[in-house]
């Protein structure tokens, strides 16, 4: 008896785990049908992507995130959805000096542009998001952003029919906030910019680029300017924190980084924006207070704005006034497709 009865025991144990395995197999290639097919612009195919591995990209968690993306309904008030203050036509910036939120309250900070997020974890201007996912929900419960509690964006989604059966299909529950930031998180890093004028550049094309722009991308990475410290690699940007001493002689400055860290190293200091799209995404700086290529220019030409923690590598650059178009001319090359005009959407699949 002790022997059938463990032979049984085997027999249920074995075909549990067999069940499991085909379970596993099945989703997995359920998943595999429905990936995303993810393709890098030319330019920026070197660089590190961050994709958790509990949110994969999916082409319809990536049309519901679009579908969020420009719901103001996540706004308490309905007037405000995050394409408000991400505009696809302004580099996903808003060409505001600082951002607004419902009943046009203004945030400390301007909007950063979210093209090219797909290569960046920490997110803000202060690094206090670790990830796409959790930067999705700061705007929505943020007072003078959206200022709507998370209970009541769920409770407001899940009354739509439609939205309620894309969660269904995609998450297999109902409209939840992991589901909300899984989702707006890939649509997000799907916003790429690249394949430029100075991308086709590099690859051969040497007719893609003016002479001024080929002499402000000479000076660029200098040893004289060597903006190239900062702003490095193919996405321009080294994903750091820098006091470049904007707003430093205020009475009561912006402590960035500081804040979040209470590291007296990070005093002042704000993360390194991308170039990308950089003709797109004015006014500058994480306060909004340079309104063009050419303030920003002479900004760094004087050295930036003195203060305790100026960063060791700003100083006076004393450029010429042909070296300062030189510079503007290479920065405007590299312009990008705006990743959601009518021809990327199509090849995309996501219309």
């Amino acid at each position: 008896m002790g022997s059938k009865h463990i032979s049984k025991n085997i027999f249920q144990l074995l075909t549990f785990l067999l069940l499991s395995i085909l379970m596993i197999s099945c989703n997995k290639s359920s998943e595999r049908a429905e990936l995303f097919d993810l393709r890098i612009p030319l330019g920026l195919d070197s660089l590190t992507m961050f994709i958790p591995e509990d949110n994969p990209l999916t082409i319809e968690k990536i049309k519901l995130g679009r579908k969020l993306f420009f719901d103001e309904r996540l706004s308490v008030d309905g007037t405000v959805s995050c394409a408000t203050c991400h505009n696809p036509l302004l580099g996903f910036a808003d060409g505001r000096s600082v951002a607004v939120g419902i009943e046009g309250l203004e945030g400390p900070r301007s909007t950063p542009a979210i093209i090219n997020r797909l290569f960046s974890q920490v997110q803000f201007w202060d690094g206090r998001a670790q990830s796409l996912e959790e930067q999705v929900l700061e705007p929505i419960e943020n007072t003078i952003e959206m200022n709507n509690p998370l209970e009541n964006v769920v409770k407001t989604l899940n009354a739509d029919e439609s939205i309620r059966n894309d969660f269904q299909k995609i998450f297999g529950t109902d409209v939840t906030v992991e589901g909300l930031q899984k989702a707006i998180a890939s649509f997000e890093r799907i916003l790429l910019s690249g394949e430029s004028s100075f991308d086709k550049y590099m690859a051969g094309d040497k007719k893609a680029l003016s002479e001024s722009a080929r002499n402000g991308f000479l000076l660029f990475k200098s040893e004289k300017v060597n903006c190239i410290t900062c702003h490095k690699g193919t996405n321009f940007t080294d994903e750091l924190f820098h006091n470049s001493g904007v707003g430093m002689d205020l009475e009561k400055p912006d402590l960035g980084r500081f804040v979040e860290t209470k590291n007296d190293t990070d005093y002042g200091r704000f993360k390194t924006p991308t170039l990308r799209d950089i003709a797109r995404t004015s006014p500058y700086m994480h306060n909004g207070s340079l309104r063009s290529l050419s303030e920003v220019i002479d900004f760094y030409n004087r050295g930036g704005i003195r203060n305790d923690n100026l960063s060791i590598h700003i100083k006076p650059l004393n450029l010429t006034e042909e070296e300062k178009e030189n510079l503007i001319e290479f920065m405007r090359s590299l312009t990008g497709e705006n990743p959601l005009s009518a021809g990327k959407n199509q090849s995309l699949g996501i219309n």
